[in-house]
């Protein structure tokens, strides 16, 4: 809309009830604030075509408005960002106890904070996670989208801070926070999406070892041994929170939410790994230390204490894979994810966290990675009907006009992804039979840990 209306084309969004203060947000954040609206009461997802003529036959005056009269006054945002013009904020109490939990429920009331508990980001402590990193606290590592917040060191050492990292955790972050920039991670697309977009953060390399990233017994948490990866994980949510702007209910829409949301990063068991790092997959030398940052909607286990075959565990594996009630289950059908500003196109990706027993066993019947992605790739298979049950006949025409006989052949089987490199897999856990699948979103980004 902003861009059409540079044009001189005038434009009007209809817009649920539910998704004004977003829609006005947004607006701000694209430049041009008093972009018009014409109010339905709810969107326009899962209801009757009768409806839908209903809703908007009645928003007609104000789409004729919003094209015809000029834009006008921006209109006013309640649930707005909160930004302060001061440098510094006090808070007091009787103790140092009491300020801090005085700053904690005024980060709370701001939006500020996650809903954990946070540690105050003081000069002193803000000053001393600088020293985990060679930068200048004023570069400006990127800018992140849907807010078009500057990354700057400072910035993301605050939000290490608060999450409870240390120092030396400081150069993963930045790396991450690059990753989520990457114009292929079309990070506006998951800020602002409806759906439980996590990102999740795999470590590997010398570095999972200096900061003690947990990558085997309770990998994803919780609890001490994973300390270093629950810290990290929760200071990339919030900075794309607060150096982002993906704010709940102001730009971030999730419909449900999800606690993989708070924090999600673990690391490969490089050790019990009978195959090449993933990171090596990737491009990188194995002394390299990289993180790899990929967004995914849910989690389903990978349970399986009875095969002694790979093709057997292979089936197990694809009764997970296919799932249609998730978004990426056959997506290639009607179309990839991409920013069109960059020309950028996604595939759906999903990620195998194989735990070293299934690892193990697929290797000494001399199976790899890519033998493995190819037996899920032609066996985790849907019939076309199945995999259009949640999908739009007009966009499978859009996305692959070839492909309109499928409707005279409903039972056809079709793969859930486009190419079998749309499964990633990395080697993560302890001991006995449960790894995990993750519904991912998009592709995978992956950036060397500097200094």
């Amino acid at each position: 809309m902003v861009e059409l209306e540079k044009r001189g084309k005038p434009t009007v969004a209809l817009t649920a009830s539910g998704f004004v203060h977003d829609s006005r947000r947004s607006a701000r954040s694209f430049g041009m604030a008093a972009l018009p609206i014409a109010v339905v009461p709810s969107p326009f997802t899962n209801q009757p075509p009768e409806h839908i003529h209903a809703m908007v036959d009645a928003a007609l005056d104000q789409v004729v408005a919003g094209l015809t009269g000029p834009l006008g006054e921006p209109a006013p945002a309640s649930g707005e960002i909160i930004i302060l013009p001061d440098e510094t904020l006090a808070f007091e109490g009787e103790d140092l106890l009491e300020a801090a939990a005085a700053m904690d429920r005024q980060f709370l009331g701001y939006g500020w904070s996650d809903g954990f508990p946070l540690v105050p980001p003081t000069r002193r402590a803000v000053e001393a996670m600088l020293r985990g990193t060679v930068r200048r606290p004023d570069e400006v590592i990127c800018v992140l989208e849907p807010g078009f917040g500057y990354a700057t060191v400072e910035k993301l050492a605050v939000n290490a801070v608060m999450a409870g990292c240390r120092p030396e955790h400081l150069p993963v972050l930045i790396a991450a926070t690059q990753c989520l920039a990457e114009p292929k991670m079309y990070l506006r697309n998951k800020a602002m999406s409806t759906g439980p977009h996590a990102p999740l953060i795999l470590a590997n390399g010398p570095i999972t070892q200096q900061l003690g990233l947990n990558s085997k017994t309770c990998a994803l948490g919780p609890g001490s041994p994973s300390y270093a990866n629950t810290v990290i994980g929760r200071a990339l949510r919030l900075i794309m929170m607060n150096v982002g702007h993906t704010y709940p209910g102001v730009s971030d829409m999730d419909t449900v939410g999800s606690p993989l949301k708070y924090s999600l990063c673990v690391a490969e068991n490089e050790e019990a790994n009978p195959w090449v790092p993933y990171h090596m997959e990737q491009g990188f030398q194995k002394d390299d230390s990289t993180v790899t940052v990929m967004f995914v909607y849910g989690i389903c286990e990978l349970h399986d204490f009875e095969s002694r075959t790979p093709e057997r565990l292979g089936d197990v594996f694809c009764t997970a894979a296919t799932n249609v009630a998730q978004v990426g289950t056959g997506l290639w059908l009607i179309g990839r994810r991409g920013d069109p500003r960059y020309k950028t196109e996604e595939k759906e990706h999903n990620l195998l966290l194989l735990c070293p027993e299934h690892a193990q066993l697929m290797a000494r019947a001399g199976w790899d990675k890519a033998v493995l992605r190819k037996y899920l790739y032609d066996h985790a298979r849907l019939p076309f009907k199945t995999l259009m049950l949640n999908k739009g006949p007009k966009a499978l025409q859009a996305a692959h006009p070839e492909l309109q006989w499928l409707w005279d052949y409903p039972d056809t089987p079709l793969p859930i992804v486009e190419t079998p490199e749309c499964f990633d897999i990395a080697v993560v856990g302890g001991s006995a039979g449960r790894g995990a699948y993750l519904y991912g979103a998009g592709e995978p980004v992956t950036k060397l840990v500097g200094r």
